[in-house]
């Protein structure tokens, strides 16, 4: 006698489907009566999601994670790169440059490789990183390397501390100053 017989395997399929069909059915039963789909007076509710949010939380539905509005400078102030002086000064002043990498919300500018027409195997790769939004010399950090290249495959990069450092945030400073006062006329 052959227990496992293919009408005994199909039986035990179809009977094990039907038993996950009825507990997804049950389940699904159980979710919509528990009160998700309740009816609501638009009249006691407000429109405004921030004051249904402050409800929810005095009754106990929902959970605060502090004041949304506000804030006093606290959290990230966000700006788009038009309106920020130093990002546009630095494109102003790097513009000659080919870029490799441009990030706003990063607060990075990478130019790529450049090298001057005289000297081939000497190249200079500029990065600019922002630490903050305001016009002042402690808000960029520039790094300036400089590849020498020897033989086609021996090119060694190293950073240099140069005044070409020096020049570049006095440009960039200068220049964010004067778009910051024309934004504020």
């Amino acid at each position: 006698m052959n227990f496992f017989s293919a009408n005994n395997l199909n039986i035990s399929i179809n009977s094990k489907l039907l038993v996950k069909i009825a507990i997804a059915f049950f389940l699904f039963l159980s979710l919509t009566s528990c009160g998700i789909y309740k009816k609501v007076d638009s009249r006691e509710i407000s429109v405004d999601g921030m004051e249904r949010a402050k409800q929810n939380v005095k009754t106990g539905r929902g959970v605060s994670l502090g004041s949304l509005r506000g804030r006093n400078n606290s959290g990230t102030n966000y700006e788009f790169s038009t309106s920020n002086p130093m990002w546009r000064a630095s494109l102003d002043v790097l513009d000659f440059l080919p870029l490799s990498t441009v990030d706003y919300s990063g607060g990075l500018i990478i130019t790529d490789w450049y090298s001057d027409a005289n000297n081939q195997n000497e190249a200079l790769k500029i990065t600019v990183r922002f630490l903050s939004n305001e016009v002042r010399s402690d808000s960029l950090k520039i790094t300036v390397h400089q590849k020498k290249c020897l033989t086609p495959t021996n090119c060694p990069v190293k950073k240099l501390k140069s005044k070409i450092e020096g020049d570049l945030r006095r440009s960039i400073l200068s220049k964010a100053a004067t778009l910051e006062k024309q934004v504020k006329k």
